[in-house]
């Protein structure tokens, strides 16, 4: 958000509008052109237009000018109270930039929703009919029976119809005119029966089985029994050699094997003499089985893998017999799995790093060593472990980006990233991403990487750590490890007794610093916080909380994320690495992952942590970690320093997720 003087300010509060003469110079006429937004745009989303009339000298030539409009024609089309003449001529004006493309498809929706079928085409054809939008091209459809254009409308039905999936409630009509003309022929509906099968959309395809007969309705019913009962299934299966038969017996395996995996191996051995079932379903199933085996470390699990065959055992099965190794402390396991890896899978730091470790513990130092010392010059959670075990320096080296200011200045000025730019500038910071991302998508690799150093000037953390790993600039630690926010991370980070580089490292792995970011669970804002962890956490720190506005407001989610870490920190015994594993999973789950006796390596625990999102969470925000702190103070911290042994469960309550 910009900052805007008093004069603007005041002018404002005035209600002038004043020439662009007055000011001496561009910068202070475009402080007033977006404070004149930011009072205007609140009012266009809620179908008002009285605020931006009152300021359309200063606004009219601003670049978000046609943002302005398109909020309020937003806002006019879910009300239906806007004439399509005023659409269309926004449409003819601002052609393709983005607030217009995303006003074009409202229209469309509008005007398929009315049944205005010729405008509709109009729109459709040259915009949509390639770009396989279900609820459009239902539409279209029904726009094509309608101007009787009975093949292209019969072609169009057909494609919507031969999904494995439900269709968009607006395709009804679309398929009830299918029925009524005779289209839905039985060759059609046993098509869709299949492909609902095959995605397991099992009640869709009971749906589809009563225009087939209950020969197909018991079939579908018996996919929905494997599905939801796969034990029960399996053991009450008779001899049947049809290929449904086979299918939904394979699939029961693989469903009970999840849960149970020597269960379903068991089961499965048993019905396999009767049936004949192809070699892809054999090792399916079979891979399945030793996955699941592997990850739940079942009884007898070596004579169980040693009865799989070996087409069974990829590399998902390996890495998980590398872990389950590690987990045991049975170093030759760690090392026979990895040397089975593909070339590919086994040049990852990860595994590089193991195989080291299991060399030395094995009594190969030299070999390990050789290992080790290629791997520390990498500047990751691996190569600084390795650089740990060998006791030499980080590479941290960096390379920043040389600037090329006429590039700048001709990527600052070009239409797209200027108008990115000021949408960034006046807090509509989703919209500005997407502008950006679309703006820089094209760009040549040499004119993306100057564009890492305008977002870097423009303030705008998550654009450059972007953009620079998408052009390779790995060794820009300026802009990959940005440091936004400076006295807010410093004030609260102290205020919460953690190290600033802790946090620094949550909130860029959480979001990138992005303020506005929601996650597919419900956290908000720049650490990531759920609305009941921040109510509750301000309630302990004695501030205001309004739900999202307080989530979106860097400094309270700052301020209170680093209160919740150190919450994590203070329930786990100081331990960097569990605590940020409770972070981003929850503290009673990750209580439950904790030894019942005995101390564990702490790279061991995070290798063997069962969700690999948290696994890679951890590594991530404890590498940032060690970054933030060369950065914030010129030294290097260790990263084993961060990870002493892991103790037992401690007794005593666990904090709620």
């Amino acid at each position: 958000m910009p900052r805007i003087s008093r004069t603007v300010v005041l002018t404002l509060a005035l209600g002038a509008s004043l020439p662009a003469g007055l000011f001496a110079s561009e910068p202070e006429r475009l402080e007033l052109q977006r404070a004149a937004f930011l009072e205007a745009y609140p009012a266009a989303e809620r179908g008002e237009w009285e605020s931006a009339g009152s300021h359309r000298d200063i606004l009219e030539d601003y670049v978000l000018w046609p943002d302005l409009e398109a909020a309020y024609l937003r806002a006019r089309l879910r009300a239906g109270s806007v004439d399509d003449d005023k659409i269309e001529a926004f449409l003819d004006q601002y052609g393709q930039l983005r607030p217009a493309r995303e006003i074009r498809y409202r229209y469309a929706l509008r005007l398929g929703r009315r049944n205005q079928h010729e405008q509709f085409l109009d729109l459709y054809e040259p915009h949509y009919a390639d770009t396989d939008d279900a609820v459009l091209d239902c539409f279209a459809a029904e726009a094509l029976l309608s101007a009787s254009r009975t093949a292209e409308a019969r072609r169009l039905a057909t494609k919507l119809w031969l999904v494995g999936s439900s269709q968009e409630k607006v395709c009804d009509p679309v398929f009830a005119a299918m029925r009524k003309r005779g289209w839905l022929t039985n060759e059609l509906l046993t098509e869709r029966f299949a492909l609902a099968i095959a995605t397991r959309e099992f009640s869709l395809a009971r749906y589809i089985a009563r225009s087939l007969g209950e020969e197909k309705v018991a079939e579908a019913n018996r996919w929905i029994l494997a599905g939801n009962n796969p034990t029960a299934f399996l053991k009450s299966a008779t001899v049947d050699q049809s290929t449904a038969t086979r299918q939904q017996i394979g699939f029961a395996a693989q469903r009970l094997a999840v849960r149970k995996p020597a269960t379903a191996w068991k089961e499965w051995q048993r019905l396999s003499p009767d049936f004949s079932f192809d070699a892809a379903t054999e090792l399916s199933v079979a891979r399945t089985v030793a996955l699941w085996a592997t990850r739940r470390q079942v009884d007898r699990l070596d004579e169980l893998l040693a009865e799989l065959p070996g087409g069974a055992i990829g590399t998902e099965v390996l890495t998980w017999q590398a872990r389950v190794g590690l987990g045991a402390d049975d170093w030759e396991a760690v090392l026979a799995a990895i040397d089975s890896f593909d070339p590919e899978e086994g040049r990852e730091p990860e595994w590089r790093y193991w195989r080291a470790v299991s060399l030395e513990r094995l009594g190969h130092p030299a070999s390990a060593m050789l290992e080790y010392s290629v791997l520390a010059r990498e500047r990751n959670y691996y190569g600084f472990l390795a650089a740990d075990a060998i006791g030499v320096d980080y590479a941290m080296e960096a390379v920043e980006i040389a600037a090329d200011e006429a590039v700048l200045a001709r990527l600052a000025e070009s239409p797209a990233l200027k108008r990115a730019g000021e949408l960034f500038r006046v807090g509509l910071d989703g919209r500005a991403r997407s502008e950006w991302n679309e703006a820089t998508r094209d760009l040549p690799v040499a004119e993306k990487t100057q564009a890492v150093l305008l977002a870097e000037r423009w303030n705008w953390p998550s654009r450059a750590i972007s953009l620079a790993a998408r052009t390779g600039s790995y060794d820009s630690l300026k802009s990959r490890y940005p440091l936004p926010h400076r006295e807010l991370f410093d004030a609260s980070a102290k205020g919460a007794g953690i190290p600033v580089s802790w946090a620094y490292g949550v909130a860029r792995s959480e979001s990138l610093f992005m303020r506005d970011i929601r996650s597919s669970a419900g956290a908000i804002g720049l650490m990531q916080l759920m609305p009941a962890t921040g109510r509750h956490t301000a309630k302990e720190l004695k501030i205001p909380y309004e739900g999202v506005v307080t989530l979106i407001d860097p400094e309270s989610n700052i301020r209170l994320g680093s209160r919740y870490l150190a919450k994590m920190k203070e329930r786990f015994g100081d331990h960097p690495a569990v605590a940020t594993a409770a972070y981003n999973a929850g503290p009673a789950r990750v209580a439950r992952w904790l030894p019942d006796s005995g101390d564990v390596d702490a790279t061991i625990w995070v290798e063997t942590i069962p969700f690999r999102e948290t696994r890679d969470y951890v590594r991530r925000v404890l590498t940032a970690d060690v970054i933030f702190e060369w950065r914030l103070t010129g030294k290097t911290g260790r990263l084993s320093d961060r990870l002493p042994a892991i103790r037992p469960a401690a007794s005593g309550p666990v904090l709620a997720d």
